[in-house]
């Protein structure tokens, strides 16, 4: 109605002045990329992973601080936890694929490792820093999924079961944590090409890794990815972005992608 004023939100919130991020699987890609938007945007950045080298030099180029955590090993994450004073954002990245086969042909060890990486590694360390996090009073738990949550394709059973589980985590908590200062939020990238993920699935195979994004104009970067990481992390603390889906312009979905002949 005429001169009826709405009521104000408290803006958007400072930026990273005084607030601590943690962010996991951060010696590379999406981690590395995300930890130096926080670091630019004012945030105190902890990059945490297991290559202490990548992990240092990083720290070193952003200014923030390098701290080894083995997610998998639950004293590492209990020592890496007791360590921090003071945590308002986590960004759950730590995880990957390791594997592309057929459920018929499935590797039950690789099937084991992609969720102790992916599931029970977040879970270890998103339940250690929960308290510091409602301890912040505007608390952030950022999960980097996937589009592997949201659809399934041959050959890549073990890691979007995973990701469904990762999905399905962060929906869980932020029923349980409804009234608790803590937001809870997922981003899902789509095709993103960097260094190491296609790689890594394909067990070090270069041409199998490299057909993954051949043709494509212009896959997804980690830099990308990154910014909506931070964008969701900086809105106003009455604000929860839920889910936040990003794909190249080309990829209509996970198997649909133009690729240029």
């Amino acid at each position: 109605m005429p001169g009826t004023e709405l009521p104000h939100s408290s803006g958007r919130r400072p930026t990273g002045a005084g607030r601590t991020a943690v962010v996991t699987g951060a010696s590379s890609g999406i981690g590395a990329a995300t930890a130096a938007r926080l670091a630019a945007e004012g945030f105190d950045v902890v990059v945490a992973a297991r290559r202490m080298d990548r992990l240092t030099a990083l720290a070193e180029e952003i200014g923030g601080r390098a701290m080894s955590v083995d997610l998998t090993d639950p004293a590492s994450v209990e020592a890496f936890a007791a360590a921090l004073d003071r945590v308002d954002v986590l960004v759950n990245n730590a995880g990957g694929a390791f594997a592309a086969n057929r459920v018929d042909a499935a590797d039950l060890d690789s099937w084991a490792r992609t969720y102790e990486v992916n599931v029970l590694g977040t879970v270890r360390l998103t339940k250690a820093l929960l308290p510091a996090l409602r301890a912040s009073g505007a608390g952030d738990v950022l999960f980097v999924s996937s589009t592997a949550a949201l659809a399934s394709y041959e050959g890549g059973a073990s890691y979007t079961s995973a990701k469904h589980g990762v999905h399905t985590l962060a929906e869980t908590l932020r029923l349980e944590l409804v009234d608790q200062p803590v937001r809870i939020t997922l981003v899902a990238p789509g095709m993103v090409r960097t260094e190491e993920f296609s790689l890594t699935r394909f067990g070090g195979d270069r041409e199998r890794a490299d057909a993954v994004y051949a043709g494509v104009p212009e896959p997804l970067v980690a830099e990308d990815v990154a910014d909506a990481i931070v964008w969701m992390a900086t809105r106003p603390a009455h604000v929860n972005i839920d889910l936040l889906v990003v794909k190249p312009r080309v990829q209509a979905a996970p198997h649909k992608v133009h690729r240029e002949r």
